[in-house]
């Protein structure tokens, strides 16, 4: 039987083989999923992603099955609440962040933008393939999307988080030289 080489950080954690075997570094194009990750990877900003793939579960409920029209309305009650939910991470800047957020996204439509293809075509347009090697934490142009973001009213989008998005997303495939799903996320559809 021939073992399968992973990326070493998704070695020894069940959620995060299964998390990165089925989904990190496969490109996303959905403007509402890409939101989602994004706010994702704001609430695991100090923690470790394990974290937050064990809540997701809690994030999904409490934010409305990411609905961002749903979680633009949220209020101070609603706020209050999710400080007081355990199933997710109970950072008030980040809960107002992703509030705001969601504005933030639903701007886009409002002016006729989409919001995965502005991401996107600031990313480059196609994945970008990591050398296999070295993993940076941030680079320029995830230093120019968080600027980008920020210019747009978006909150918690730092260059490293971004750059952590676009990892996930598939905008970059930094899956290590040896791991099986490198060439995988690579392939064309």
């Amino acid at each position: 039987m021939t073992e399968v080489i992973r990326c070493r950080w998704a070695q020894g954690d069940a959620l995060m083989t299964a998390y990165h075997d089925a989904e990190w570094g496969v490109p996303v194009y959905d403007s509402r999923l890409l939101w989602e990750m994004l706010m994702l990877e704001g609430f695991q900003a100090g923690l470790s992603w394990s974290i937050i793939l064990k809540r997701r579960g809690g994030f999904h409920t409490a934010f409305a099955q990411w609905d961002p029209v749903n979680v633009a309305a949220f209020g101070p009650s609603d706020i209050a609440r999710l400080m007081n939910d355990p199933g997710i991470i109970r950072a008030r800047a980040k809960i107002e962040a992703t509030i705001g957020n969601a504005r933030a996204y639903l701007a886009f439509a409002d002016r006729g933008e989409d919001f995965g293809a502005w991401a996107w075509d600031l990313a480059g347009g196609t994945p970008v393939i990591g050398d296999g090697t070295t993993v940076p934490t941030k680079t320029t142009t995830s230093e120019a999307m968080s600027k980008a973001l920020k210019a747009r009213g978006f909150k918690f989008v730092g260059p490293v988080i971004v750059y952590a998005w676009m990892q996930a997303v598939g905008m970059v495939n930094d899956h290590s030289i040896d791991c099986f799903r490198r060439d995988l996320v690579s392939a064309p559809t």
